[in-house]
């Protein structure tokens, strides 16, 4: 089972992304913004909005969401 994020990681994440985008790196925003978990109720949102494949594709970290709906919770 991974471990979980601290809070002050995620926020270490987020302050380095806005860094990069402050700095006109979208690219390098996008790609390390993912690295940090969604919440699982926004994983919920845009897994019914968006579709499982966005999700997928996108190589969003969803390991809270995996850990709070369980394995294969985008195949439902």
């Amino acid at each position: 089972m991974p471990q979980t994020m601290t809070l002050d990681e995620k926020l270490a994440i987020s302050n380095r992304a806005l860094d990069l985008y402050d700095a006109g790196d979208k690219e390098g925003f996008s790609r390390l913004i993912r690295t940090a978990p969604m919440p699982p109720y926004l994983a919920k949102v845009m897994k019914d909005k968006m579709g499982a494949d966005f999700l997928l594709k996108g190589g969003w970290n969803l390991s809270e969401a995996e850990a709070e709906f369980g394995s294969g919770w985008l195949n439902k």
